[in-house]
């Protein structure tokens, strides 16, 4: 596949059943889908079903669960980009990779703002893996990260998750000894019952701090530098993964990979 001039269109890539909610909705049922789904983002439209704004974990996340029923539209933020299905699909993953989005709303044209679907990387990279391509053979050790933001399993809550919003950081690797144990994911703190962890502390609610190893995620779906990308791809899309720790063959984090690594190696 050519990253350009083979005619792929946001259309033929989008999610047209992708969910959406609307504006004036409790931003709980936003929360609910956002968790039973396993969203990572969520679009927000106005009745006439026009897209008006997006709302993300990380905003579940920033609030805290003793405020008073608030509506989606107290808490949802602009969309950074909307797209159309008539989008060149490369141009637009490019501008994702350089916005740090990893979905955005499709509307039907400029002028037509009503909601469409949504486009994913994992939907670009869905389409990239039924191609024969060279740089799909490419070991992950050519596009991991190296410079990692881990924390132990008695590491609390509040303090890891303070430091991932600094960083902006959706998730981070678990680690004893230097060996990845769990991933701590924005999805850990939306499913556990300490959702809300800074502002719910700082009120004096837990008695004793929570703890990492109470809401990580286990076991973990690791892969080696000498894997392909095509293989942690394939990885990804099957579990749903947004990253993974790279190990090498003593177990030993080294490095960590996800959706935007892929894709980034995919169209450059």
């Amino acid at each position: 596949m050519n990253t350009e001039g083979d005619g792929l269109r946001v259309q033929d890539l989008i999610d047209k059943k992708y969910p959406f909610i609307y504006e004036d909705e409790q931003a709980t049922k936003a929360r609910a889908v956002l968790r039973e789904r396993d969203l990572r983002t969520l679009p927000v439209t106005d009745e006439n079903k026009h897209v008006v704004g997006v709302i993300t974990r990380n905003d579940m996340l920033t609030i805290t669960s003793s405020i008073s029923p608030i509506r989606v539209k107290g808490i949802m933020s602009a969309p950074r980009l909307i797209v159309t299905p008539d989008m060149d699909a490369h141009l637009t993953v490019r501008k994702m990779l350089r916005l740090d989005e990893w979905f955005v709303p499709v509307v039907r044209s400029p002028q037509d703002k009503t909601y469409a679907g949504m486009l994913g990387l994992e939907n670009f990279i869905a389409a990239y893996i039924t191609k024969e391509a060279s740089r799909l053979a490419t070991p992950l050790s050519k596009i991991m990260s190296t410079e990692l933001f881990v924390c132990s399993v008695d590491d609390e809550v509040d303090n890891v998750w303070r430091t991932m919003q600094e960083k902006s950081l959706s998730g981070c690797p678990v680690v004893t000894k230097g060996r990845p144990v769990g991933m701590l994911t924005q999805t850990n703190l939306l499913e556990s019952s300490m959702v809300f962890p800074t502002f719910e502390a700082k009120k004096g609610r837990f008695k004793a701090p929570s703890k990492i190893s109470s809401i990580m995620k286990t076991p973990v779906i690791s892969l080696k530098p000498t894997n392909t990308i095509k293989e942690a791809a394939q990885l990804m899309l099957k579990r749903s993964i947004g990253r993974m720790p790279i190990v090498d063959n003593k177990g030993k984090l080294v490095g960590i990979v996800d959706r935007e690594d892929i894709v980034r190696a995919l169209v450059r």
